[in-house]
């Protein structure tokens, strides 16, 4: 198992929250997602994850651009590309279960 380092602002602010965490696993993708944590805070929820999977989008474009050198804008357009084409056309099927209370 190989988890990545949690950031230093993450370490420093007791408010840290984790949204989201994804791992590549038993041959398909597995993820924790803390669903309704902005619906309790008074904000639209679904909005908010496509505001927060954005930033995860512009996050790998600028280190995708400080190791390759690819354009950081390029790097956006193919990405959401890559999105569009996999939610109107999936390569697997996401299933799992909601387990709420994990707060």
């Amino acid at each position: 198992m190989r988890p990545l380092v949690i950031p230093p602002a993450a370490q420093r602010d007791d408010d840290a929250v984790q949204m989201l965490s994804a791992w590549i696993a038993e041959n398909g993708l597995h993820c924790t997602l803390n669903i309704g944590m902005w619906k309790a805070h008074g904000h639209d929820e679904t909005r908010s994850w496509g505001i927060l999977l954005a930033d995860v989008v512009r996050h790998i474009a600028n280190a995708l651009q400080d190791e390759s050198g690819v354009s950081a804008d390029t790097t956006v357009e193919q990405i959401s590309a890559g999105i569009w084409d996999e939610l109107g056309f999936p390569t697997s099927s996401a299933t799992g279960r909601f387990s709420p209370g994990n707060s």
